[in-house]
């Protein structure tokens, strides 16, 4: 065997190595990879129970409702399609009607968002990126409409 060929033999072996260490790594982590979804993309795309993902949009706005002394049901919406979530801890202390959230679950058999983790914007000017970007996918909201729909529920 030349110099030449036993170059091209260690790197082609090198190069299957790797080939195989992410291959290793990527089916490591499937488990452990979540997708985000607004309720449009979550009725379009007929997510079946058990697959994790999270929800971001706004909580709707008159939806709450606590169903037990820890568990929370509320409806997210994108302003075109709406998914009922229900959560079982407690939620963070910003969670309200009219505000941005971020669900992680999977849909359970009955067709309910089951979460198991709530996350709530921290300050009056975020918003989860996934979150504002899907609601402007949608069409249906603007850079100052959440100052807007902060400024009614201020006055009432």
């Amino acid at each position: 065997m030349t110099r030449k060929q036993r170059r091209a033999g260690f790197i082609a072996l090198g190069l299957g190595i790797v080939g195989i260490a992410i291959g290793l790594v990527l089916y490591a982590m499937r488990d452990n990879i979540v997708f985000f979804y607004s309720p449009t993309e979550v009725v379009e795309k007929g997510i079946g129970p058990g697959t994790r993902f999270r929800l971001g949009g706004l909580v709707e706005n008159g939806s709450v409702e606590h169903t037990g002394p820890a568990t929370i049901k509320f409806v997210v919406t994108d302003l075109a399609k709406s998914v009922t979530v229900s959560y079982t801890g407690i939620v963070p202390d910003l969670f309200r009607e009219g505000q941005g959230v971020v669900a992680e679950g999977a849909i359970g058999p009955e067709g309910v968002f089951v979460a198991d983790s709530v996350l709530a914007k921290h300050d009056e000017k975020y918003m989860p990126p996934e979150v504002a970007k899907a609601l402007k996918k949608s069409g249906r909201w603007e850079e100052g409409q959440m100052k807007q729909d902060e400024g009614k529920g201020a006055a009432q």
